[in-house]
C-alpha cells in the first residue's frame, strides 16, 4: 500500500507527468461542464413532503383523481392603489368578463364555472367580492404542472391582467401556483450569482491571506472546476436514481465545496510552504507535503461525506437528496485538492508565492514565534483559566438554545415579500386568510359524511368538492387562520381527529404540510444528530488510535454547535426580528458545524501528534498551534464567509443557516480549536492521547 502511494505521489509531482496531472483533470472537467450539463429531473409535490405523513398520503390519493395536472391562481381585485378601502362594485362586470377570458385562456372552460362554485358564488362566475365590498378574487385555474410550467404560466397571467383589468384597479396573483411562481423566482439565475459572489469571496480571501497576486489563482481554478464538475455529477447521480432535490441544493453544494476544498487548499498550501524552506527540490518539498497533509485532509472529507449521508435516512426526500449531492461534492473536492493542486504547484515553481517566496534555510513555522504561538505560550501559562473562562463563554452563548423555537408559515419564508405573499395579506383582511392556500380533504370514504364531518370542525369557515373520480373525492376546505400558522396547524389537527374514524381519509395543504414537515423534522433530529456525533468519534478513535482525545474533541465540536445556535438565536430574535427558525435550520446546521468543525480538529491534532512525537506532548501541541493556528484561521473566515454568502438568496431558510454556521465557524476556529482544545491537551499531557502513547 505504501510502495503504491509513494509512486502515486511522484506521479503527481514527477518532472514530466506533473503537467500532465495538473492539466488534464481540468481539460476533462471543462468538457464535462460544457457537453454535459447538470441532470434534469421533472419535480413533484411530494418531494418536500416527509415520507409517511398525513399529507403526503393525501397527495398521493390526489394523484389518482382523473385530470389533476394542473395549479391554481387566486387574483386579488382592489380598487385604487394598494392598501386603499375604494368601493369596487362599478368594476365587477368588467372583472368578470376578464375573468372569465383569462379562465378560457389557461385552464379551460370547465375552470371557470368551478371557480365561482368554489366561492359560492355572488359575483358572477369566477369572481367573489368581499362583503366589505373593497375586494374581489377571481380563481383561474392553470393547465401547468411542473415547477417550470407554473412559473411560466402566473408570468403570462400577471402580464395579460396588465391588460385586462380596467384603469383604477390592482390585481395581484397569488393561490398556489402564485407562491410557486415566486419562490421560483428566487432562484430564477440564482446558482450563477450564488457561484459569481462565492467565487469573488474567496478569491479576496485568498489574496488577503497570501498577499500574493498571483498563488490565489491556483487553488480558486482547481476549486472551481471541482465546484461545477461536482454540481454535474451529483445532478447526474441524483436524476439516475431518481432521489429529489429541489433549487437550494446545488446552491449549498457550491458554497460546500468552494468552503471544504478551499480550506483543504489552504492545509496543503500552508505545509508547502513550510517544507520548501527546508527542501532545496520544490518537488520533494511537495511530496512530503502532500504525504504529511493527505492523512488529514483524506480523514476530513470521509468525515463529512460520513455525516452528509446521514441525511439518506430523512423523511424528506430533498433532504435526503442534498446529502447525497453534499457527499459526491466533498469527495470531488478532496480529489481535485490532493491530485491536481499539487502538481499546478509544483509545475509553476517557488515563484508562485511572490513575493513572500520561501527560500531553502528559512525557519519553518512551527519554530518561529508566531501569533499563534505567542498566544499557545500565553495558554500554557494558565492552561485551566482559559478552560474555565472559554466554558463559561459557551455556556452563556448556548442559554438561547433553550428557547429556539422552528417552523415559520408561508410569509416568514421570504426576506423580500413578493407579490404572491402581499396580494394573499390583503385576501385575509376581507376573506378568510386560508381562502389563498385552501386545505384539502382527500377521500375513498362517503364524500356526503365527511363534508358533514369536516364542516362541524371548528375554524373551518367553507368547504366545498373540488374534484371526484374512481371513488376519491377532494374537498377543498377554507380556514379562518392564516395558512401555516399556530391556529392553522391546530384545525388541521382538529380536522385529522374529527375524521380519524373515515377510512383512507387524509388532509393536506400548506397547513397540513407545515405540520407534518415540524414533525419529520423533529423526527431527522433525533434520529440523524446523535449518529452525526457517533461518527465523527468513531473516525477520530481510527485516526488518532486514542479513546480520550477523541470524547474531548468531540465534546467541544458539540459545545461550538450548541453555543452557535444559542447565539444565533438571539441575533435572530433580537436583530432581525424572526420570531422562529426555519425547521430544518438546527439539522443542517449541526451537520455542517459537526462535520466541517472537525476538519480544524484533524488539522490541529494530527500536527500535533507528528510534533509531540519528537517534542513531547506540551511542546508538540505549541509547536502544533504554531504551525497550524494560521491557516485554520485563516481557513475559518474563509469558510464562514462563503457560507454567509447564502444570504444573497431572498429565502430565510438559507439565510438562517448561513447566519449559524458563520457564527459557529468563527466560534469554532477563533477560540475553541485554537484555545479551548490546546488548554485541554496540556492540561491532560500525555493522557490526552490516552491509551496511546506518544514518547518524545
Amino acid at each position: 500500500m505504501s510502495t503504491t502511494l509513494e509512486r502515486l505521489r511522484t506521479l503527481i509531482v514527477g518532472r514530466r507527468t506533473a503537467w500532465v496531472v495538473a492539466l488534464l483533470p481540468l481539460l476533462l472537467a471543462g468538457t464535462v461542464i460544457g457537453l454535459v450539463g447538470e441532470g434534469e429531473r421533472e419535480r413533484t409535490p411530494l418531494d418536500a413532503v416527509p415520507a409517511g405523513a398525513d399529507s403526503t398520503a393525501a397527495l398521493e390519493l390526489a394523484e389518482e383523481l382523473p385530470e389533476q395536472d394542473g395549479s391554481t391562481a387566486i387574483v386579488v381585485f382592489t380598487a385604487g392603489e394598494a392598501g386603499s378601502d375604494a368601493d369596487l362594485a362599478p368594476y365587477l362586470p368588467d372583472l368578470e368578463a376578464a375573468v372569465g377570458e383569462l379562465v378560457a385562456t389557461y385552464g379551460g372552460s370547465g375552470g371557470q364555472e368551478q371557480g365561482g362554485q368554489e366561492q359560492g358564488g355572488g359575483g358572477g362566475p369566477g369572481v367573489v367580492p368581499a362583503e366589505d365590498g373593497t375586494a374581489a378574487i377571481g380563481i383561474v385555474p392553470l393547465d401547468a404542472s411542473t415547477s417550470t410550467e407554473v412559473a411560466d404560466a402566473v408570468e403570462d397571467l400577471r402580464a395579460d391582467l396588465d391588460e385586462l383589468v380596467p384603469d383604477g384597479v390592482e390585481a395581484q396573483v397569488t393561490g398556489p401556483a402564485g407562491i410557486q411562481a415566486d419562490l421560483a423566482a428566487v432562484f430564477a439565475g440564482a446558482d450563477t450569482r450564488l457561484l459569481l459572489v462565492t467565487a469573488l469571496v474567496v478569491a479576496v480571501l485568498l489574496v488577503a491571506t497570501y498577499r500574493s497576486p498571483v498563488l490565489w489563482i491556483v487553488p480558486l481554478v482547481v476549486v472551481g472546476a471541482a465546484d461545477r464538475l461536482a454540481a454535474i455529477l451529483a445532478t447526474q447521480v441524483m436524476a439516475v436514481l431518481d432521489v429529489a432535490w429541489d433549487e437550494s441544493t446545488v446552491g449549498i453544494l457550491s458554497v460546500l465545496v468552494f468552503g471544504a476544498g478551499t480550506n483543504y487548499a489552504l492545509l496543503l498550501i500552508s505545509r508547502y510552504r513550510d517544507e520548501l524552506r527546508t527542501h532545496e527540490d520544490r518537488r520533494e518539498a511537495m511530496a512530503l507535503a502532500l504525504r504529511r497533509t493527505a492523512e488529514a485532509v483524506l480523514t476530513s472529507a470521509f468525515t463529512v461525506v460520513a455525516g452528509v449521508l446521514t441525511l439518506l435516512l430523512s423523511l424528506t426526500p430533498t433532504t435526503r437528496g442534498l446529502g447525497l449531492a453534499c457527499a459526491v461534492g466533498i469527495a470531488v473536492a478532496a480529489g481535485f485538492v490532493l491530485l491536481v493542486l499539487p502538481a499546478a504547484l509544483v509545475c509553476f515553481g517557488r515563484w508562485v508565492f511572490w513575493p513572500q517566496v520561501p527560500r531553502h534555510g528559512d525557519r519553518v513555522l512551527a519554530e518561529t514565534r508566531s501569533t499563534w504561538r505567542r498566544v499557545g505560550d500565553a495558554v500554557a501559562r494558565r492552561p485551566l483559566v482559559y478552560v474555565a473562562g472559554a466554558t463559561a463563554v459557551l455556556a452563556l452563548m448556548a442559554v438561547g438554545t433553550f428557547r429556539i423555537s422552528t417552523g415559520l408559515d408561508t410569509a416568514e419564508q421570504f426576506l423580500d415579500q413578493p407579490e404572491a405573499i402581499t396580494a394573499s395579506e390583503r385576501l385575509a383582511e376581507s376573506f378568510p386568510a386560508g381562502a389563498a392556500e385552501p386545505t384539502q380533504v382527500v377521500t375513498r370514504a362517503d364524500a356526503a359524511e365527511v363534508l358533514a364531518a369536516v364542516e362541524g370542525v371548528d375554524g373551518v369557515v367553507q368547504v366545498v368538492p373540488s374534484a371526484q373520480g374512481d371513488g376519491i373525492t377532494q374537498l377543498d376546505v377554507t380556514l379562518a387562520a392564516t395558512p401555516g400558522g399556530d391556529e392553522a396547524e391546530q384545525t388541521v389537527r382538529d380536522l385529522r381527529s374529527a375524521l380519524a374514524s373515515y377510512d383512507d381519509t387524509h388532509v393536506g395543504g400548506a397547513s397540513a404540510d407545515s405540520l407534518d414537515e415540524a414533525e419529520g423534522n423533529a423526527r431527522d433530529r433525533l434520529v440523524i444528530l446523535p449518529l452525526i456525533l457517533l461518527l465523527v468519534l468513531g473516525v477520530l478513535v481510527v485516526l488518532l488510535r486514542s479513546l480520550v482525545a477523541p470524547v474531548v474533541l468531540v465534546a467541544t465540536v458539540l459545545a461550538t454547535c450548541v453555543a452557535a445556535l444559542g447565539a444565533s438565536w438571539w441575533v435572530f430574535t433580537g436583530l432581525l426580528g424572526f420570531d422562529n427558525l426555519a425547521g430544518n435550520v438546527p439539522l443542517f446546521a449541526f451537520l455542517f458545524l459537526v462535520a466541517l468543525g472537525v476538519d480544524y480538529n484533524i488539522f490541529l491534532v494530527t500536527r500535533a501528534r507528528e510534533e509531540a512525537a519528537e517534542h513531547g506532548t506540551r511542546e508538540g501541541v505549541l509547536r502544533a498551534l504554531g504551525a497550524t493556528g494560521g491557516v485554520i484561521t485563516s481557513a475559518g473566515i474563509l469558510l464562514a464567509a462563503v457560507f454567509a454568502v447564502l444570504g444573497v438568496l431572498p429565502l430565510v431558510v438559507l439565510a438562517q443557516l448561513g447566519v449559524v454556521i458563520c457564527l459557529g465557524v468563527l466560534l469554532d476556529t477563533l477560540l475553541v480549536r485554537t484555545v479551548v482544545v490546546p488548554a485541554i491537551a496540556l492540561v491532560l499531557g500525555e493522557r490526552f492521547w490516552w491509551p496511546r502513547k506518544v514518547h518524545a
